[in-house]
């Protein structure tokens, strides 16, 4: 009979060797064998491990008998404290959900006017042509006598002055230049909600900012209104002014100025060659685009004012159709005055000449803003109260399309030249 002796009740997974004694009793023949095995060792702890007992693991699965330690929140809470203002953290929040309101509003109603365009264009070219078809058949009805005259006579007039009144409203309002104002409106709002957003993101917004997005943001407002009545744009201006939607450029705050002083990326070869590209855009690029965008006003001028007087004059014949005095004048006038109405109608707004004369318009405020831009970094005397060099020529070679090695080049090609001489364009986005 053996007998095993353990010391302990459970085996630890240690793979130490066991020791063994065999004794033998010659009295009884009785062989006793003794295994040793060796303690778990309580002394070992491992990083990040944590041994319970049984009664405690059953413990975890009652929450409600076990008290659970309070968890400290601050740890999970985001770090906020970047040295930011909570207050103008605030005002610049509020200012872009009111920028991005006035995205969504100006982009819906610029559909809404790009809508109205087509449903005018459509029915004002569908009353003429009926109008005139109808005086054509009232000329005819008046040689078979066949028809009653006077009832088309009627109904070609009342169309033809139906016709005139909502074409004089439609030269009067522009819908296709509206729907590129909204259009126009939406880009810069948005443009401006992308430039807030990087102020946030960078961090350490100052109140200064604040009021120079509120500026922007009632200057945006001012440039392209929502109403129709009292604040609309003019549409046939006497002198043609580029399109300004920012406030007034003001000096810049001169920041770092308790440090060493530096050049802060500027230097003379960059002055020279900003003052070079200035040049470059104020006598080609904005000259040119106002000089297209008073051919544009030119000619929708021209065809605002045929249009319904075509339509009048068709109005005038139709209603003397059959009359023995003026008959063969009265329908040819009815009937060619009406098909030529509907044409000058098609070709201003199917081709949308007022929206073509509102994008050179706005074309050369661009190129405004980007002389008013360079100007007002040339003319700060305090270079740390300059935007950096280095960014500001990439961003003027961004704008203009170009990279930085092409702008070099073009402020050496257009030096030393004069207005005529300079062949090549600022810009080669448009």
């Amino acid at each position: 009979m053996a007998i095993l002796q353990t010391s302990g009740i459970m085996c630890s997974s240690s793979s130490s060797s066991s020791s063994a004694s065999y004794s033998q009793d010659r009295r009884g023949g009785i062989i006793r064998a003794t295994l040793n095995v060796p303690r778990r060792m309580t002394n070992i702890s491992l990083p990040g491990l944590q041994t319970k007992g049984i009664v405690e693991e059953l413990e975890l699965h009652n929450f409600t008998d076990k008290k659970l330690s309070p968890i400290n929140v601050n740890t999970f809470r985001r770090n906020n404290s970047n040295g930011s203002d909570p207050l103008v953290m605030s005002k610049l929040y509020a200012i872009l959900e009111a920028v991005a309101d006035r995205m969504e509003m100006h982009k819906n109603i610029g559909e809404q006017r790009s809508n109205w365009n087509s449903m005018l264009l459509t029915s004002i070219n569908a009353l003429t042509l009926a109008a005139a078809t109808m005086t054509g058949i009232a000329a005819t009805s008046v040689i078979s006598g066949s028809a009653p005259v006077a009832a088309l006579k009627v109904s070609s007039t009342v169309m033809y002055l139906s016709a005139t009144g909502m074409l004089s409203i439609m030269n009067k309002i522009q819908p296709s230049q509206l729907a590129e104002e909204q259009r126009n409106a939406t880009r810069l709002f948005k443009q401006l909600h992308n430039q807030i957003q990087t102020i946030i993101a960078t961090g350490n917004p100052t109140t200064s900012d604040v009021k120079e997005m509120m500026e922007k943001v009632l200057a945006l407002d001012k440039a392209y209104p929502l109403p129709l009545l009292g604040t609309m744009l003019e549409k046939f201006p006497s002198n043609i002014e580029p399109a300004v939607w920012w406030p007034e450029q003001r000096r810049r705050q001169a920041k770092g100025l308790d440090r060493k002083k530096s050049w802060n990326g500027w230097n003379g070869k960059l002055e020279e060659e900003m003052t070079e590209i200035f040049g470059v855009i104020r006598k080609k690029d904005k000259a040119d685009y106002l000089r297209l965008g008073g051919k544009a006003l030119k000619l929708n001028k021209f065809l605002a004012i045929s249009g319904p007087v075509l339509t009048g004059l068709a109005a005038l014949g139709s209603s003397f159709v059959g009359s023995p005095d003026h008959g063969s004048w009265a329908v040819v006038l009815g009937v060619v005055a009406g098909a030529l109405a509907s044409a000058v109608n098609t070709f201003e707004h199917g081709g949308q000449v007022g929206m073509v004369f509102e994008m050179y318009r706005s074309n050369a405020g661009f190129f405004k803003l980007m002389e008013e831009s360079i100007e007002s970094n040339l003319t700060e005397n305090d270079m740390e109260g300059r935007e950096n060099g280095e960014l500001f020529e990439m961003k003027v070679a961004l704008q203009l399309g170009r990279s930085l090695s092409q702008l070099r080049d073009l402020a050496v090609s257009s030096s030393g030249k004069g207005d005529e001489d300079i062949e090549e364009f600022a810009s080669k986005l448009f």
